[in-house]
Parts: C-alpha cells; structure tokens; sequence
C-alpha cells in the first residue's frame, strides 16, 4: 500500500517522520514558513527555513499526486480493469509521469484507429502475428476481410492490426520509462536556423547551427533556443542517432520496443511486417511524443534554475546593508527633462522636492548647485542617493562639487540602483502616498528611500520589476511569482518591521497579515497615534488571536511599555524572561545588553513542556542584541573620477563596483559607466569556482580590473582575479564554460556584457547575446 506523505518527504529530506508530521499539522493549521522556522524549533526538530519552504512546496505536489492516483485508481476500477498487479503499480507510482504512463491504456480518449480496428475485429489478427510470425500476413489478413465492418481488403486488415499494435506498443508504461530517460541521456538537442531569417534573428546566431546534448543544456542556453523557436528564428529537433545513420539502420529505441514484444529477424514471413510496425511506432507515435515532452521537461528545469538564480539574487539584494535613519537626498538624473530632487527625513517622509538642469541642454550647473545646496542646509542632510541611470555619472560630479561646497554637512554620496523606480512611480501605490506629486519625483523619492532602507522600499514593487534575474520573462510565471513572494517574506520577517513607521506594503509580507489587514494596523496608528504595546494590537480590526500569534514577533515596538516589545521575543515566550528576571533578581531593562550576564545564564534552567532548549537560546540571544539586524554594515563602492563612460575604460585600470546580478556563469558588476561589466565565473577567483554566489552576492562592494572593452557592442570585460594580464591567456579560466547567451530582462535598464579577458572566457563572452 501507499507510504503515508509525511515518511515520503522524510525520506526525501533525510529527516524524522515526526519532524515532517509536526511541520504539516502547522502547515495545515494556517502557520507560516517564517513563523514555524523561528518560534516552533521544538515541534520540527530544529527544521530551517530552505527545508521547511521544500517541504511545503514537496507537500503540495505529493497531495496533488495522491489525488491523481485515487481519481486513475476510480477511473479504472469503474472499467472493470483493475489487477491487483496494476493496483500495486500505480501505489508504487512516486511521480505524475510515472502514474500517467500507467494510466495511458486506460485514459478514456477519442475513437482511435486501433479502437475502429478492435472494434472490426481486427484484434485477433494483430495477436496471431505477433505470438507466431511464421504466418504470410497477407495470407492471414485474407481472413479478416469484412466489407461491412469497413475492412475492405487484406491491406486494411494488416492496417488495421498495426495500429492496434502501434497503439499497445506505446502505451506500455515500464517500456515508456525506459525509452524516455535512455532518449534524455543520449539525445541531442539541434537548433537550427529558419530559411530567411539570418539577419531577422542575428541575436541568436551562435544557435544557427547548434548541436548540443539535452540533458546537459544549461538553463540559460535552453531558454535561449526555447525563445528563439518562439520567436520563428530557430527550429530545435531532437536527435537521437548520428546524421550519418542509414535510414534502413534499426535504432536502438527500435531494438528496446522489438525486445520488449519478442519481435526480431528470423526470416519469418511476418518478421518484417512486425519490424515495420516498430519502426512506424517509435518514429510516428513513441518519439514525438517523447521529443516533445522532453522538451518540456528542460524547459521546466531551465524554469527552476532560472527562479533560483533569481531568487537568490533578490535574496541578496533585499537583504543588502541599509544606510539607516538619515536625512536623504534623492537624485534621479536626467538631461533634457532635468534632474528630479527629493529630501526625505530619518523615517523616510517627504520633506521637500525640485527639478533641476543642470546638464544637456539648458547647462544651469550653478544654479543647481544652489537649490541643492538650500535643500540641503535647511534640511540637514546626511545622505545623497544618486539613480545609476542616464546622467548619472554627470550628476555625481554635481553631487561631489555639491559636498566640497558644504563641508560643514559632512554629506556621503552613494550611487544606487533605481531598477523598479519607475514602476513604483507609477503604481496606484505611489499615486495613494504622494496623490499631489509629479510621476517623475515620486521616483526621487523611492530612490532616496532604498538607499536608507533597502527592504522596506523594494517591497513596494513587483519583484519581477527589479531585475536580477536572467530570462524572467521566459520562465513559468506563476512559479516565478511564488518564488519570489516566499523569498520577499522570508527576508522581511527575518529582518522584522517597526509597527509604527511600517507601510502597508511592508506590514503586508508580516507572517499573518494581508493587504486588509496591514491597511488596518495602519489606519488605527493613524486614528489612535503610535502602537505602545504588542498586546495593542489585538484592538485592530479583524486582527485576532491566530493572526497576532503568527505575526506578533516580527513586529517591533521601539520605546515602548515593555522592553521586550522592541525584540524577536515571542509574547507568549515573555513568562521565560520573567523567570529569568525572578530568579536572577535583575531588572528586564539592566538584562538587555549584557553579554557578559547572560552567558551565564544555563538555557536548561528555564526549560518545560512548552519551552524547549531551542526556544530558550534563541531568546537569550535575542536579548543579547535585542531586535538585532541580520543585515550587514552599510559600505559604499567609491566609482573612479574621470571614468563616466565606456569610453573611459582602458584594459588594466583596476576599479571600485558593485555587483548587480549574479548568474550562474558570472556576476554583473556596476563600476560606473552605465554598463555593467561581466567578471565570468573563472576569473572570479584564482580557485575553481562551481557556484558564483560563493564567491560574491548582489550589493557587494567589489574591486575589479578591465580586461577587455569593446565599446561598440557595449561589452566590458572583468576580472576579479588582480593579477590577471589583460590579452594573455590565463589557463585558469579554461576550466569553466561559459554561456551562450543570456538576458536580463526587467527593471527600468539594461545592462551590457563583455568579453573576458582569457582565452576561455573571450570565447564564451563573444557569444553572450541579450
């Protein structure tokens, strides 16, 4: 019979059932991945947040299949065709492919010819050849001849009896399983370009002519040929013999069928005629379907890798070093239509704007400086966040006179990223918190936003619309959807939100909370003034003892009625600390903080029923550092002064830049010239590197050295290994193969790539297309 679900994915995972079995019951009980990775350790045995997300992702694909299988299970108990043998496979079936192999003779479908030819009474004939091929089939079809049955002679008796041979053939479910992933391990993916399409499709002309096996296809190269024969330039077949293969040459799929049915070459009469049949089988029916399928089958893996690439990188970025609660200057640069300029305080609220023009064509460079510098003063501002888009280096020069001319401020100048902005300018979100404000300066304000907190900003826009990922307009969309939904909630409940400064859309991805509810928390703030207690919470509308159990620990209360409001302490965990502060005899305040007091509390002390080891630690280190910040000191990448364009770069200079993006075969690096340059996965490091997120993550501060520049394609090459030569070959870099193509679609800019510097890389990089 079938394995319960919970010892599946404890197998899978290689963890207890019971851990599993706990985890569902929360699971189904409506709790969070963030809110059973930080408060229930004790009921999943210490699960983290990657086993719990697989876990849940496991759980609905395995309950999808059960259901699957009781719905085949009834479909063909109801035929009456149910074997105990084909009962015992079908509970054996561990995924869908497997259960719909098994199903495919029973699938009610529409008449076939195998069924018009069953029905003419053309089943006995197809059995006779087979079980003794000494028959002449043409003799033995002679038999069969029935014009009222529609058999009109003994060449449509032998058709007929093929197709019932073809059809039982194909749907033989252990022979399906063997010629699919024999197909998968050998077979070859050729893409080919379409007649008159050359220049059409030059983007993907490393694909004119490309021979490559499929199962070792990496996920960017797929996407790329899927969107190429999606697109009409490229036509992609499946080979699963060499060209030079005579057509009379049986293949080795055709041998598998042949063996499976004791079908071979004896000189028999009928012998050929069942060898045909095989034949027409799998080059008609079995292949087809199979090329097909196995193109779906890289298509979702090519999907998978992809998401995650994304997802890490979106990960990274919205766990990058916050600036923090620092008077900001908003820069979003621009020529024609002017720069736009936002001043927002310590928690993010619009103090002031203007547009000013200070490069092409109007030139008011003193002017604006002095608007600037009014701005500044009568604001105190810390910080200026400059957009990385068009103007922006010009702009940094503004910026850089701006900070000379007003040393007094003491001002910092970073370059940030403003993919996304524009999309949250005009959202009806933006149009809700600045219904007043031009289009144009709401982004100069989301820009000055993300510098002092990354996290809180981002969450205002459609992850999709940031983008770090490669080929996101290619992949499952839903599946992208979920993946960065789960990875947007995972990094805000890990970093926690102040419930009295929090947006909507940041309250929104509270382990818990909705939309409504979010909107209802800040309302009654807005109605009520600021939130001085947890337990406060609970007089929010529709906000009840469930909601406030999976959302209460991420939310912090700073300055307010209790000290251990402004921490990751769970409420319902607060009797330990009181134990702690009873037995102790230290106040709650005195206790936070002090490291050198709380190492020698023992955690097993202050162990029961409810409160396991697990949950004890944690808070003893939460009130070591009270509502401690996961993320990382904030540091800056300083760009090179008179390097502001691509035409600045010369091979050999080494740079400051941040990364932007990280594929699997490299990272993007920003070093200020409005192009991102490539540092391959080779030169990332003077080691072998597998995976470059090993090596760096998006938002780090970075030094780099220019390889090669190819200013007309827009292409930078670099090297994160310092010693590297540019135009000699560093043997190194052999060992990594780099991409065929790749695409970083999404956001408001797109990015340039370029050849790297050593043999391997430059081959690799001269067939990078977007």
């Amino acid at each position: 019979m079938l394995k319960s679900i919970s010892s599946r994915l404890a197998a899978e995972l290689s963890v207890r059932e019971a851990q599993v079995a706990a985890t569902i019951d929360l699971i189904d009980g409506g709790a969070t991945v963030p809110f059973i990775a930080r408060y229930r350790k004790e009921a999943t045995g210490g699960l983290d947040d990657t086993q719990l997300r697989t876990l849940a992702e496991r759980l609905v694909y395995l309950r999808e299949l059960d259901e699957r299988r009781v719905s085949i299970l009834g479909s063909i108990s109801e035929q009456g065709k149910l074997s105990p043998e084909l009962e015992a496979a079908l509970y054996a079936a561990d995924n869908k492919t497997a259960l719909e192999d098994l199903y495919l003779p029973y699938k009610p479908k529409r008449r076939t010819k195998a069924q018009i030819a069953r029905e003419a009474g053309l089943e006995p004939l197809a059995d006779g050849l087979l079980t003794d091929p000494s028959q002449d089939p043409n003799v033995a079809a002679a038999a069969y001849v029935n014009a009222e049955a529609g058999v009109a002679d003994a060449k449509a008796a032998l058709d007929g009896a093929r197709a019932i041979l073809i059809e039982r053939f194909a749907e033989d479910a252990e022979l399906l399983g063997q010629l699919r992933e024999k197909l998968w391990n050998e077979g070859e993916l050729v893409g080919q370009v379409v007649a008159g399409k050359e220049n059409e499709g030059a983007k993907f002309s490393d694909y004119f002519e490309h021979r490559e096996a499929i199962r070792a296809t990496p996920s960017h190269r797929a996407l790329a040929l899927l969107r190429g024969r999606n697109e009409g330039v490229l036509s992609l077949t499946l080979k699963y013999q060499p060209d030079e293969t005579p057509i009379t040459e049986r293949s080795a799929y055709e041998q598998l069928i042949a063996a499976r049915f004791g079908v071979r070459d004896a000189g028999r009469p009928a012998d050929k005629w069942l060898l045909d049949t095989v034949r027409l089988c799998w080059r008609a029916k079995i292949f087809l379907s199979l090329e097909l399928e196995l193109v779906s089958r890289l298509k979702d893996a090519a999907d998978a890798e992809a998401i995650k690439v994304f997802a890490d990188n979106l990960h990274d970025l919205l766990l990058a070093a916050p600036a923090g609660q620092r008077a900001t200057l908003g820069l979003d640069p621009g020529l024609r239509t002017g720069c736009k300029v936002a001043v927002v305080d310590g928690t993010g609220k619009l103090l002031d704007t203007a547009t000013i023009y200070p490069h092409e064509p109007r030139r008011d460079w003193d002017r604006s400086l002095a608007v600037l510098g009014a701005l500044c003063a009568r604001h105190r501002v810390d910080l200026i966040a400059i957009g990385n888009g068009t103007a922006s280096r010009e702009t940094d020069k503004l910026a850089q006179e701006l900070i000379r001319a007003y040393p007094q401020l003491g001002m910092t100048k970073i370059v940030v990223s403003e993919a996304g902005a524009s999309v949250y300018s005009a959202s009806e979100l933006a149009a809700r918190e600045f219904p007043d404000l031009d289009v144009s300066l709401r982004g100069a304000v989301s820009i000055a936003r993300r510098l002092q907190d990354p996290l809180a900003e981002l969450v205002k826009i459609d992850p999709k619309s940031i983008g770090v990922g490669q080929y996101q307009h290619d992949v499952n969309q839903s599946q992208l959807a979920r993946a960065l939904d789960a990875v947007v909630e995972d990094c805000v409940n890990a970093v926690g939100v102040d419930v009295n400064t929090a947006s909507v859309p940041l309250l929104t991805r509270i382990s818990g909370l909705n939309a409504t509810l979010a909107a209802n928390i800040v309302s009654y703030r807005d109605q009520n003034g600021a939130f001085r207690s947890r337990k406060q919470l609970l007089k929010v509308p529709r906000l009840g003892d469930k909601t406030f159990e999976q959302a209460a620990g991420f939310l912090r209360i700073r300055d307010g009625d209790n000290p251990l409001d402004g921490s990751a302490v769970h409420p319902e965990a607060y009797p330990v600390v009181e134990q702690i502060v009873l037995k102790t005899g230290r106040e709650m305040k005195s206790l936070l903080g002090d490291s050198g007091f709380l190492k020698t509390v023992k955690a097993v002390d202050y162990t029961d029923e409810r409160f396991g080891l697990p949950t004890v630690m944690d808070i003893l280190r939460e009130l070591d550092k009270p509502g401690r910040d996961p993320r990382p000191e904030f540091k800056t990448a300083t760009f090179q002064d008179g390097v502001e364009d691509i035409k600045d770069l010369q091979p050999g200079m080494v740079l400051e830049g941040v990364v932007t993006n990280v594929a699997n075969f490299g990272a993007f690096v920003d070093i200020g010239v409005h192009q991102d340059g490539l540092v391959h996965i080779s030169a990332l490091s003077n080691k072998f590197v597998d995976d470059p997120r090993k090596v760096v993550k998006a938002g780090d501060v970075v030094k780099v050295k220019v390889m090669e520049v190819d200013a007309a394609r827009k292409r930078i090459a670099l090297t994160m290994r310092l010693d590297d030569t540019p135009g000699a070959g560093n043997s190194r870099g052999l060992r990594n193969d780099g991409p065929r193509a790749q695409d970083r679609r999404g956001g408001d800019r797109q990015r340039g790539q370029q050849p790297a510097g050593d043999t391997a890389m430059a081959a690799a990089f001269a067939k990078l297309k977007r």
